[in-house]
């Protein structure tokens, strides 16, 4: 009799189950083969190519002697200089903004060259371009290698 109770209760057929942990463990099994393979593959190989070397020569601004060389130092210093071949001057901040006016007024074709030293701060640079602005005059240039201090 305990048999025919045990079909009354509906135990009937077990129906199928997925699992989801062997799905993952196939799954993470493919992902680190797919890692592996990409690892081992060959780097893209390309082709020597001989590329042109920098030259740097000297620009126009640099060679005209009514170029206004304005320097900053490490030391937060200016330095002032008329042409390239002028003579080096040691300015304070007071005396930017009116040699730049000056300079302005003389020259029909003003122009400026910011330059620094190896340790000069930005912000002394950008101090000196906002006067050269300030001054109205549009030609000026940010010298991108480094000079000696006061040359």
């Amino acid at each position: 009799m305990a048999g025919t109770s045990s079909k009354a209760t509906g135990d009937g057929p077990k129906k199928a189950r997925i699992e989801i942990i062997p799905l993952i463990d196939v799954i993470f099994f493919l992902l680190a083969t797919f890692v592996l393979f990409t690892l081992s593959l060959d780097k893209i190989a390309s082709l020597p190519v001989q590329l042109p070397a920098a030259v740097t020569t000297p620009t126009q601004n640099t060679k005209d002697e009514s170029t206004i060389f304005l320097q900053v130092s490490d030391e937060g210093t200016y330095y002032w200089k008329k042409g390239a071949s002028g003579a080096t001057e040691l300015i304070s901040v007071s005396e930017i903004t009116p040699r730049l006016q000056s300079y302005r007024g003389s020259e029909a074709n003003p122009r400026v060259l910011i330059r620094g030293d190896s340790k000069a701060k930005f912000g002394a640079a950008i101090f000196a371009l906002d006067e050269v602005r300030k001054a109205q005059i549009e030609q000026v240039s940010i010298e991108t290698v480094v000079s000696q201090t006061g040359k």
